[in-house]
């Protein structure tokens, strides 16, 4: 990033036209990722019944869970290389590489042991039964060794955000996803491998994506070059890469230990069948959820290099920017799935008893989705412009404060509506605990730039 601002005279034009260069292909990338798995739950939906999309969906707390060791190394990793660069130190951001890829590999590989060794007491633990356990255990024993590359891709795909292309980890992605819906039906109704095949070809797409990862770092045309010598860790470089990703880390965790008690609830107040709606409403909510990450992570290498800088002006304008795109995306999302819910089920199961739960739960669940795009995008701020523990505030208190008490206390009241209804409720509440940081830290800049100015 360093000719972003050659002349230091950018104003809120540039910062406009930088974001959508970094955000919308960020935004594409997201979707694009996401739809690994969606594609394997319409396929299954369709072609192996309603009960092997209930396995698929009692996977999804863990495969969340699996994620989050991408997801500490590639926002780590990230940050860190887009300040090696506006420094003009490209060695040290391939040592940041070299570490991040290290730090993956050896996290992934201790998660991916223990998860084989304990995996039918996690499904058990995940809520499953015995009708829908035998789906999952052979989706996930083939997907679980797959979350090596899965976790790579991650961190590499932000890698080369960080670096400024954002367009070739974007085709990549993209090439990737293109190969699982090609593969999703051979396997499945090729050779007859049901929800078996639809693992199969995913971890196939990952090693794909990740093989062409791999040949853009050694490309010339690649300004982060990976070389081997920078793969040797380094303890303070390991130690910086988990301090800025432990956030992102930390929401992620939350988040899939959030999921394993709604899979809970859910089996208790509507069986097998509830658990495979939420997996189909999941499926929505996370294309929304993902376009406001993308949002996130296009912006995060603009926000760190105007605050390391001391641009304070471009820091607000970015902002901004984003929550504006964010909100606006978060409503479309509203629309959609409120007005075409029976036609967005349709697309995963035809069976009578899942299409009608997960109608009703998608629209209720839906009923907060206006407000997520301004929570998501001011938590992610705070995390950019090194104020962790204010995004880890925010993430908690809308899963522990809010969302887990409002299950109990809700499904105890309405049954399975209660547990829809929950979700809309802590988002509202984690919106408000938003709009309260937002506005504190807006009064702490304005009197900042008042004595600045008297200066």
């Amino acid at each position: 990033m360093e000719n972003i601002f050659p002349n230091h005279t950018a104003d809120a034009r540039d910062i406009r036209k930088l974001f959508r260069n970094y955000a919308y292909p960020a935004m594409l990338n997201m979707i694009v990722l996401s739809l690994y798995n969606i594609v394997d739950r319409i396929f299954i939906g369709q072609g192996a019944g309603a009960l092997a999309i209930c396995g698929l969906a009692l996977t999804l707390p863990y495969i969340s869970l699996l994620g989050t060791i991408g997801t500490l190394t590639g926002v780590g990793g990230a940050d860190r290389i887009s300040a090696a660069i506006s420094l003009r130190n490209p060695r040290l951001a391939c040592k940041i590489l070299g570490n991040a890829i290290f730090l993956n590999f050896i996290l992934s590989l201790l998660l991916i042991l223990f998860s084989l060794y304990y995996l039918d007491e996690i499904l058990y633990a995940f809520g499953g039964s015995e009708h829908t356990i035998p789906y999952a255990r052979k989706y996930l024993t083939i997907l679980i060794p797959g979350s090596l590359l899965t976790n790579l891709n991650f961190t590499f795909c932000n890698s080369i955000r960080a670096a400024g292309s954002s367009r070739q980890s974007m085709v990549i992605i993209l090439t990737g996803v293109i190969a699982n819906i090609l593969l999703d039906p051979i396997f499945i109704f090729g050779f007859r491998l049901g929800i078996e095949g639809a693992a199969i070809a995913t971890v196939l797409s990952m090693c794909i994506s990740s093989l062409l990862l791999l040949l853009h770092f050694h490309s010339p045309r690649s300004s982060l070059r990976l070389q081997f010598n920078c793969l040797i860790p380094e303890p303070l470089i390991l130690i910086n890469i988990i301090g800025i990703g432990m956030a992102a880390f930390i929401m992620n965790i939350t988040t899939g230990m959030v999921n394993i008690i709604m899979n809970r609830y859910l089996e208790n107040y509507g069986g097998d069948y509830a658990i495979g709606a939420y997996g189909i409403i999941s499926s929505y909510s996370i294309q929304i959820s993902m376009l406001l990450m993308g949002i996130c992570q296009g912006m995060q290498p603009i926000l760190s290099y105007n605050y390391a800088t001391g641009k304070q002006k471009l820091v607000a304008h970015t902002l901004r920017t984003a929550i504006y795109t964010g909100s606006l995306i978060a409503c479309i999302g509203f629309i959609l799935g409120e007005g075409l819910a029976p036609w967005l089920v349709k697309a995963f199961t035809t069976d009578p008893t899942l299409l009608k739960i997960s109608e009703n739960g998608l629209r209720l669940t839906f009923l907060a989705m206006p407000l997520i795009g301004f929570q998501i995008i001011v938590t992610s701020y705070f995390q950019s412009v090194r104020q962790a523990p204010k995004a880890i505030i925010m993430n908690i208190s809308r899963q522990f404060v809010f969302l887990i008490p409002a299950l109990g206390l809700f499904s105890n009241h309405w049954g399975l509506n209660g547990i829809w209804l929950a979700i809309p409720f802590a988002d509202l509440m984690a919106t408000v605990i938003a709009i309260f940081f937002y506005w504190k830290q807006k009064s702490v800049s304005l009197i900042s730039n008042s004595v600045n100015r008297i200066h």
